[in-house]
């Protein structure tokens, strides 16, 4: 099991892509979160094995219909032990 920060660049708010990432990340059985950052960039922090979190770094370099991903930036961090994948505004959840 695996921890990664991702931070994603680009078109990547207002399209759907959020909401479209925890899909995928269902299917993956993969936990986190996903959040926009005020710059217009996406944060997430994801868990999973290395074939799952490789296959969610794929999908986040390609991201929704309409989006437009310019950088995927992963780094490993601590394991912080999710239990789903959330999805959050930048302050405050709006779906679990």
């Amino acid at each position: 099991m695996k921890h990664l920060n991702i931070t994603i660049t680009g078109k990547v708010q207002r399209v759907g892509f959020r909401m479209s990432t925890k899909a995928v990340a269902d299917q993956l059985s993969v936990r986190g979160f996903i959040k926009n950052n005020a710059d217009g960039s996406v944060y997430a922090e994801a868990e999973g094995d290395d074939f799952s979190l490789g296959e969610f770094l794929t999908w986040c370099a390609e991201g929704p219909e309409g989006a437009a991903v310019e950088h995927v930036v992963s780094e490993e961090g601590e394991l912080k032990d999710f239990k789903n994948f959330e999805v959050f505004r930048r302050s405050g959840k709006i779906n679990g």
